[in-house]
């Protein structure tokens, strides 16, 4: 398998830059792909395998950057966070049915009714999940990812937010509604995780939604 990234860049609290892009989704998305090269295709996002979310550490916000190709950290302004990507190759690797981990996805679960129930009740084309329905629509997401949840807690997030495209041309508001899952899960099918994994779960991947990150069990890493 192609070598996978994963990079923590933790915003300096008085760089004006990083709290912009930190509270403007498709900000935050145009500095992370500044960190790639600028020939990757129609869709550099996918064919980088570029994935993010923002965690809450005891120091701040850092973001979780996850690609195929090794960023640039260089590209960053001098001020604007300490950044550091390790190889997740090997973990990935080391996937085997059997073994437990724990997990956390940012996603945006929603569901999309046909268009006789969005004209009997008035509903949008996409329609955000909360509560027990968000907490459904993750148990099939990690079924289809090849893991059997053994513990779930999730947490409604503020929604991902932006204006996309430039004035004059169209401009277009885009808005992601969030919940975070976190629990612990064993692994069923390794390759079918491996491919979620990379291409990532759900909506909004391109603002903060569908990362899916694994760390071993204490139990796992106990097992000869």
């Amino acid at each position: 398998m192609n070598n996978v990234w994963l990079t923590r860049i933790t915003p300096h609290p008085a760089s004006r830059d990083a709290r912009r892009d930190l509270g403007d989704a498709v900000h935050l998305h145009r500095r992370l792909m500044s960190l790639f090269p600028d020939e990757a295709g129609p869709d550099p996002r996918a064919a980088l395998g570029i994935l993010h979310r923002t965690d809450d550490s005891p120091t701040g916000p850092c973001i979780l950057m996850q690609s195929t190709h090794q960023p640039d950290l260089n590209r960053l302004p001098h001020t604007y966070a300490t950044a550091i990507t390790r190889d997740l190759s090997p973990l990935l690797a080391a996937l085997r049915p059997g073994i437990n981990v724990h997990f956390r996805c940012v996603a945006s679960p929603v569901r999309k009714p046909g268009a006789t129930t969005r004209s009997l009740y008035n509903l949008p084309a996409v329609v955000p999940l909360t509560g027990a329905h968000a907490d459904e629509w993750w148990m099939r997401q990690a079924d289809t990812a090849g893991l059997k949840v053994l513990t779930l807690h999730s947490q409604p997030l503020d929604s991902a937010t932006g204006v996309r495209g430039k004035p004059g041309t169209g401009q277009q508001r885009i808005r992601h509604a969030r919940t975070r899952f976190d629990g612990t899960a064993t692994v069923i099918d390794p390759d079918h995780l491996r491919a979620k994994l990379t291409d990532g779960i759900g909506r909004g991947k391109a603002y903060g939604c569908g990362l899916l990150t694994l760390a071993p069990t204490r139990e796992s890493t106990s097992t000869p």
